[in-house]
């Protein structure tokens, strides 16, 4: 943080990434890099002063200022996109403790680490009185049984843990280590962010691109904050790949807009259609169109489909949605929708695509109604808490003799025998109390089914039917 004083003023970091008298630098042991490292890992922070963004942490009121400040850290869970710095600030968390730094990949190793990692920090605590910081990338791929190994070593402080995810920790850590741990959320860099990046390695000497004599134009710095999303890594993997070129160029020195095109290629969007991201867009997608928001839900359509989605999961989506929110204020919406997703399987993408965007602007633009989805919750709720009783006489079934005996169908009425097709009867078994579940809105062809509903609850009463 450029504009906040340094966490760490009362010293560094000694080899084994303990904090130290004699500076605030993170050592290369504990952020270990050669020459010929990516610039991403070269520029990697090794103070607070040096850390760019997350100011609703680190700054003077953010919690882990606070819990700097208070000299003790607890086990946390940092969950935010990739490339917004939860390594960096794991680390000068572990620093800032007295303990060591140990970085473990929830994709690359296993229990039998664990294990290790334990014992060696048994032996520290033991040995040096050092505790130990168990740093564990990508804990959303660690399995029940995995996390569950690691609840015992928490409890009784053999290590404190910091996991890093990118997945809501919600859904993908167990509710017991979860228990045991804070979750602090971590944000997308901001352009501005990643701009202050890129400008610190291009002047960076020791570790940067100072020595290539190389300057950006500042529409180049823009589309490189613009494209990579938030992700500091992506950002500068894509500013060295520019400096590469230019670099192999020998009449020019300034990084322009068409290096940057080149070293970024295609710009793809971060998602996981099984993950948290995934949730976020279809929910923005459904609400946007249950608002009428027609712009808003082609851009969510469009953000989806263009990030990978399967278009038949968006289709049975959009078909929910023309039962759920434009139900019978237009029954036409879910014959339109129906016949895209048929339209789609007969097309294909791209040129299926559309007929999907056809009904995404459709349903937005539908008239609205959820009296059908509300009306159907009440009554399945009401069939759960009544599903002993029996169905009235009058109603049931009685193709034998028997029955016939035991008055099955005695005294029912044959609704065509009467005015309109409407028995002064009931069909609800007794006990089975409705002050009438479907309410229709006086919205589209639903002010029709409102006048209908009226001229036949008033027939099932016994009154007269209006003409």
């Amino acid at each position: 943080m450029r504009d906040e004083p340094s966490l760490f003023s009362s010293g560094g970091f000694d080899s084994d990434g303990v904090l130290s008298e004699e500076g605030n630098t993170v050592s290369t042991e504990t952020f270990p890099w050669s020459d010929d490292a990516p610039l991403a890992a070269r520029m990697r922070p090794r103070s607070l002063d040096e850390f760019v963004g997350q100011k609703n942490l680190v700054g003077k009121e953010g919690p882990l200022f606070k819990l700097i400040e208070s000299g003790r850290v607890p086990s946390l869970i940092l969950w935010g996109p990739p490339g917004s710095g939860k390594t960096t600030l794991a680390s000068l968390l572990a620093g800032r403790v007295e303990a060591t730094f140990v970085g473990f990949s929830a994709v690359t190793d296993g229990i039998p680490r664990v294990r290790e990692i334990i014992g060696e920090a048994r032996t520290r605590k033991k040995s040096l009185n050092r505790g130990t910081v168990l740093f564990v990338d990508e804990i959303h791929r660690f399995n029940r049984a995995q996390q569950d190994a690691l609840l015992p070593h928490v409890e009784q402080g053999v290590v404190t843990l910091i996991g890093a995810t990118t997945e809501n920790p919600s859904f993908e850590v167990v509710g017991p280590l979860l228990s045991r741990t804070r979750v602090l959320v971590l944000t997308a860099l901001s352009e501005e962010d990643l701009a202050e990046i890129c400008r610190r390695a291009l002047n960076d000497e020791e570790r940067g691109l100072r020595t290539r004599n190389l300057r950006i134009d500042e529409e180049a710095l823009g589309r490189i904050a613009l494209e990579s999303d938030g992700d500091a890594r992506r950002a500068l993997n894509a500013l060295e790949t520019a400096a590469d070129l230019v670099s192999a160029e020998t009449d020019s020195s300034t990084i322009e807009v068409e290096h940057i095109e080149a070293a970024l290629q295609h710009r793809f969007a971060r998602y996981d259609k099984s993950g948290e991201q995934h949730y976020n867009l279809i929910s923005a997608l459904h609400k946007s169109i249950r608002g009428s928001d027609i712009d808003a839900s082609l851009y969510w359509f469009a953000r989806m489909l263009d990030a990978g989605e399967d278009p038949m999961y968006l289709a049975r989506r959009l078909v929910r949605m023309a039962v759920e929110d434009v139900g019978l204020a237009d029954p036409r919406a879910l014959h339109l929708v129906v016949a895209a997703r048929e339209a789609y399987q007969f097309l294909g993408s791209p040129e299926g695509d559309l007929a999907l965007a056809e009904a995404v602007t459709y349903l937005a633009l539908a008239p609205k109604s959820n009296a059908v989805y509300r009306a159907y919750n009440k009554a399945l709720q009401m069939a759960r808490d009544t599903s002993s009783v029996p169905v009235p006489l009058h109603i049931r079934n009685a193709p034998t003799q028997l029955m016939k005996d035991l008055e099955y169908g005695a005294g029912y009425k044959y609704d065509h025998d009467s005015e309109n097709a409407v028995a002064h009867q009931t069909y609800l078994p007794d006990g089975v109390a409705t002050d009438g579940w479907y309410l229709p809105h006086n919205r589209g062809w639903e002010s029709e089914a409102r006048r209908r509903l009226m001229e036949i609850r008033k027939a099932r009463e016994g009154d007269e039917w209006e003409t």
